[in-house]
């Protein structure tokens, strides 16, 4: 399935192309012409807070497209993919803790070496220092020294789409992360395959459209990767305002998403295996409730009926000792008897998520 452009084989420009464009054309965010690399909406409140101790010029050369930190980060390891100047990973940094590690992938000089200034200031905000950054490409993980199963959390913020090779990017995160491990990441999708002469347009490359995965793609992609059942946390459509970008890629429509997947043996369909979930309310940023996606939210102590999928997602990930599962695969009563709202519905269609979970 020829999806992107391998590294290999393709276009070497177009690699080239994205680190002069995040390197020596983009300044600031000031300078991007759409809002695709632009955060939809407001970080929760405890991101918020790890953002005050970040340096500001980390802050000013960030080109993401969301919040992709989930929660139940103390101790943890992280691999922040495309991770630019450091704002993600200084963030973090903070919230894994004194016993957690955080590792930044990237390819660009310009943006590294803002990234590397600043570990010092960090680590004297903090009180300790845990972050590393390392330079190549996401799609070869292994030359950078990242081993199998080593890495309990993967995020990325709007940097996958720029990837030629996005097959080897999702099979390199799968590799690298532990069993149950999560990847939970903010990206630009599009409602189709983007034709291949846009492909090599540096503007619309660096603007994080033209590189846009198809959300079925994505769904085969990740099948293909170890990972049946992704899920959609939130979405928000993304408006062209640049005449010039407009006239040449507006007939694509493109959304904005926060998707999470696990490196768990799960199955293609939602299934009914009579199982239930109680959230125990130990999340501190999220004391009354926890959305696991758009269309699952667990409200402390009130027992959820739930598909096998998200039985296994709760249980058999560092999230299992937030909740309690009630029951076992050992019964099966077919197709897990739930639909998302008319909302998450278009969003699910428009993301290509699994089932009706």
């Amino acid at each position: 399935m020829a999806i992107g452009v391998s590294l290999e084989t393709g276009t070497a420009s177009i690699p080239e192309s994205i680190k002069d464009y995040y390197g020596k054309v983009l300044q600031s965010s000031d300078d991007l012409q759409t809002s695709a690399c632009c955060a939809a909406e407001a970080p929760p409140q405890h991101v918020r807070d790890a953002l005050k101790d970040v340096h500001e010029e980390v802050q000013d050369r960030f080109y993401g497209c969301g919040s992709p930190i989930p929660a139940a980060l103390e101790g943890i390891t992280v691999l922040d993919l495309g991770c630019g100047s450091g704002r993600d990973c200084y963030v973090l940094s903070k919230l894994v803790g004194p016993e957690g590690r955080v590792i930044g992938v990237d390819m660009t000089d310009e943006q590294l070496a803002v990234a590397r200034r600043h570990v010092d200031y960090h680590a004297e905000k903090f009180g300790y220092a845990n972050v590393e950054f390392k330079q190549g490409y996401i799609e070869d993980l292994q030359s950078m020294g990242i081993a199998d199963d080593s890495v309990d959390l993967v995020v990325s913020n709007c940097v996958l789409n720029l990837s030629p090779d996005k097959p080897r990017v999702f099979a390199e995160i799968m590799r690298v992360l532990k069993p149950g491990g999560e990847l939970y990441f903010s990206d630009v999708f599009a409602d189709r395959r983007i034709p291949a002469e846009l492909m090599e347009d540096p503007v619309l490359l660096g603007e994080c459209l033209s590189g846009a995965l198809y959300v079925e793609d994505f769904r085969r992609v990740m099948a293909e990767s170890g990972s049946a059942d992704t899920r959609i946390v939130s979405s928000s459509p993304l408006e062209i305002s640049t005449p010039e970008i407009a006239r040449k890629i507006g007939f694509v429509t493109f959304s904005s998403l926060t998707v999470r997947a696990f490196k768990l043996p799960l199955e293609d369909r939602c299934e009914d295996y009579g199982q239930i979930a109680v959230y125990r309310g130990t999340f501190p940023e999220h004391p009354h409730s926890f959305d696991l996606d758009d269309h699952h939210r667990f409200h402390t102590g009130k027992p959820e009926p739930v598909c096998g999928n998200t039985a296994d997602m709760l249980s058999r990930s560092r999230y299992g000792a937030h909740f309690e599962v009630i029951g076992d695969k050992s019964t099966h009563f077919g197709l897990f008897p739930c639909g998302p709202s008319d909302q998450a519905a278009a969003g699910r269609s428009q993301a290509g998520g699994s089932g009706c979970c």
